[in-house]
């Protein structure tokens, strides 16, 4: 796989995974032609409706200064689901089964034909399942391609990204670097969740405001 793509992994749900995406794609966007990705996406409203707008998959397209068509859409997140529930559940709801080899078989192809980074975002938390049989982990596991962690600032946080750190590196997944991205209502300045996790992971550590651009330091990683 080359060496010029990423994984966005998260240390948990809801914490700032596409923000950080997007803004890692617009800062790489300055400097040439980038392909985010963001093959499972669950209570995904149809790309018609007016909802679809708010959509991770709608974010990651304006990032990359692309229209929302269909195209462009079934380009950036093949696998869609309207509810929001893991994607293997809100699969099953719609009468579909998702599988590994598919997704990784996608992933892997995308990445060989692109002559560009490729930023490959995952969906929920490091291990949340994604098959029936398969969680984000072996997902990573499969891909082998550099991880980028991100957490939250949330009281909590440092401890769930440093267990998922531990996880990737008990698994020998390259942990590339580790993101903050601000909670709304933390207890905590993202900064000071920031230094804790840097005191104990041998990667380098970023922390993200909401409406910060991406550091020039991570985009440099690709």
């Amino acid at each position: 796989m080359s060496s010029r793509s990423i994984f966005v992994a998260g240390a948990g749900t809801e914490i700032g995974k596409t923000y950080v995406t997007a803004a890692l794609t617009r800062r790489l966007r300055e400097r040439g032609p980038v392909l985010a990705l963001k093959p499972l996406a669950s209570g995904v409203a149809p790309v018609t409706h007016p909802a679809f707008g708010e959509s991770d998959t709608a974010r990651l397209l304006d990032a990359q200064g692309l229209a929302v068509t269909e195209d462009a859409v079934a380009a950036c997140s093949p696998w869609r689901f309207a509810a929001p529930l893991a994607p293997n559940q809100a699969a099953s709801l719609e009468g579909y089964s998702l599988h590994l080899d598919e997704i990784v078989g996608w992933c892997r192809s995308r990445v060989a034909s692109s002559a560009h980074p490729v930023v490959i975002e995952g969906v929920g938390g490091l291990m949340s399942p994604i098959t029936d049989e398969a969680t984000g982990m072996d997902w990573i596991e499969a891909l082998a391609i550099p991880v980028m962690l991100v957490s939250g600032s949330y009281l909590g946080a440092i401890s769930h990204a440093l267990t998922a750190a531990e996880v990737l590196r008990l698994r020998g997944q390259a942990l590339r670097a580790v993101v903050v991205s601000e909670s709304e209502g933390a207890p905590t300045p993202p900064q000071t969740v920031a230094a804790e996790i840097r005191r104990r992971v041998l990667c380098p550590v970023f922390c993200m405001k909401r409406g910060e651009a991406a550091p020039d330091a991570l985009a440099d990683l690709l």
